[in-house]
């Protein structure tokens, strides 16, 4: 009879622990947010700067960086020429030769007297060779790896950081999509090269993107980096205004889910959207075609034959009937896999950084996104999509009711765990 207890008492802790690692959090937005003024009415940055957390500032310059042959050299040229902190958060951090390259400079900076804190996520780092986790540490960097598998990490596990974060002296940051792998490098010219953007920031906003560091080094050693080391004063470099916000479960909040609701609901003329992984819930979906009601172009760039999870794929192809019948105009990448997280409103706003078009990015990882205020820099973006757009074809509703019985039947599998891809 004891062993009995025990047995049931162990099972319903272990159950518990799985269905803590499927929940949302408690503030959850089920209402859809209504069109009430454009994106370029000073109302709409007003509710932005105090709804996701962040004002916005003015003064920044932000340089978008293409592909690996553009984004890593900028990357590494930072980190070697850090003379006191270099602070750096990801998601894949994976063996190769990129990842080696990356190892030797953190290294080498760590020697040199540099405090280097570096912060993994567990499972994002399963490919990451013990060796060169050694080689960080032995040369003086403080790793730590986000929720590694610990009996009291069990209830949130499901909870990763997804966040792409490098703070160089407080003054100069980095954020996007791109991981620490190699299939990240090259310049998009094959399969095993893949698309993608990240930018480089300068100005004040670089401040909060090192807050958004702060946010999980805390949580995972209880420590506070502070100080003009890490945060000094920063005068405006550009004409760009920003700013950077998180989202976790573990604030309770749906910031990234919130803002793409607040930007599609305000939008008058235009949006294009690149997601690499593109799972909307309903409320996204309503808000979608609801825009292209009211006379909004509306443009999604997905990744077409080459993709990485082909259950992302099939989640994400279940929805696209209710939203070409809507007129949405949906493209399908060719070349390779594109791993760009971009949306552009109206030409007036831009969202980037590490958020996928998801229920998993909007309410299970720790995201991090950078919003430009700037035409001028709308208009670039803008431009990198149409030329992303030359290499595409269009997906249509008659393409899609064609498509095979066995990826429909594969697709009713998918619905119950579209949340957790």
């Amino acid at each position: 009879m004891t062993w009995t207890i025990a047995i049931t008492i162990l099972a319903t802790i272990v159950v518990a622990a799985i269905a803590m690692n499927f929940a949302t959090p408690e503030k959850t937005l089920d209402r859809k947010i209504e069109h009430r003024y454009a994106v370029s009415d000073p109302q709409f940055q007003r509710e932005m700067g105090v709804m996701m957390g962040p004002a916005i500032l003015p003064g920044n310059r932000i340089t978008p960086l293409r592909n690996g042959t553009e984004i890593f050299p900028a990357m590494l040229e930072a980190i070697g020429s850090a003379q006191r902190t270099v602070t750096f958060e990801t998601y894949i951090y994976w063996s190769g030769d990129i990842g080696q390259a990356f190892t030797d400079t953190l290294s080498e900076r760590a020697r040199a007297g540099v405090a280097v804190n570096v912060t993994i996520d567990w499972a994002g780092s399963v490919k990451m060779e013990e060796a060169m986790l050694e080689q960080l540490e032995d040369a003086g960097v403080k790793v730590e790896r986000y929720r590694p598998l610990r009996w009291y990490n069990i209830g949130r596990l499901n909870n990763r950081t997804h966040r792409k974060i490098l703070v160089v002296d407080g003054r100069v940051g980095f954020t996007g999509g791109v991981g620490i792998a190699d299939q990240w490098l090259g310049n998009a010219e094959d399969p095993d090269h893949w698309r993608e953007e990240h930018f480089r920031i300068e100005g004040p906003a670089v401040a909060q993107l090192q807050a958004a560091f702060n946010d999980n080094w805390i949580k995972t050693t209880g420590e506070v980096l502070n100080g003009p080391d890490y945060f000094p004063p920063l005068q405006p470099v550009g004409d760009s205004p920003a700013h950077v916000f998180i989202a976790s479960p573990a604030s309770g909040s749906e910031s990234m889910h919130l803002m793409y609701l607040m930007a599609i609901a305000a939008a008058e003329h235009t949006i294009d959207l690149a997601a690499s992984y593109f799972v909307p819930d309903d409320l996204t979906m309503q808000a979608l075609v609801s825009a292209r009601q009211r006379g909004v172009r509306v443009r999604i760039l997905l990744p077409g034959p080459h993709i990485d999870s082909e259950t992302v794929r099939l989640a994400s192809k279940a929805e696209w009937g209710e939203l070409l019948q809507g007129g949405i105009e949906i493209y399908e990448y060719q070349p390779t896999m594109i791993h760009v997280k971009l949306l552009v409103i109206d030409g007036e706003m831009t969202s980037v950084g590490s958020t996928n078009f998801d229920i998993r990015s909007f309410r299970l990882n720790d995201e991090a996104s950078l919003n430009i205020y700037d035409r001028e820099f709308a208009q670039r973006m803008t431009d990198v999509f149409e030329s992303d757009l030359e290499h595409t074809q269009q997906y249509t509703y008659e393409l899609w009711e064609a498509r095979p019985w066995k990826d429909k039947i594969a697709e009713k599998f998918m619905l119950p765990i579209k949340s957790q891809l």
